[in-house]
């Protein structure tokens, strides 16, 4: 009997030896695992800089094509003025000519 009652307090203190020894591992695990969330958090947060830049110059770039868009078709559309423009200048000069000769007209 007390050959049992030994091996079972050997096997009892076997089981609370590995149960703390995997408590001990889960510690290690969620120290490790908290480093290396703060670890990633301070990359992340020291790339900030970074990221903001490239979205300011991505902006930037945006608005230069959207500028440079409404140029051009503020040129284009500058151009068909001036071209209705000349295109009726004589009619309007011979209308207004008229209306000087002939103000009753």
């Amino acid at each position: 009997m007390d050959d049992t009652l030994k091996r079972l307090l050997d096997a009892e203190m076997r089981a609370e030896r590995l149960a703390q020894e995997a408590e001990q591992e889960q510690e290690r695990i969620i120290q490790d695992a908290m480093a290396e969330a703060r670890a990633e958090d301070e990359r992340f947060t020291a790339r900030v800089p970074d990221l903001h830049r490239a979205f300011i110059r991505k902006s930037e770039e945006r608005a230069e094509q959207t500028i440079a868009e409404l140029k051009r078709r503020y040129d284009e559309r500058h151009v068909r003025l001036r071209d209705m423009a000349e295109a009726h200048e004589q009619d309007a000069l011979q209308e207004a000519f008229a209306v000087l000769l002939d103000p009753n007209r």
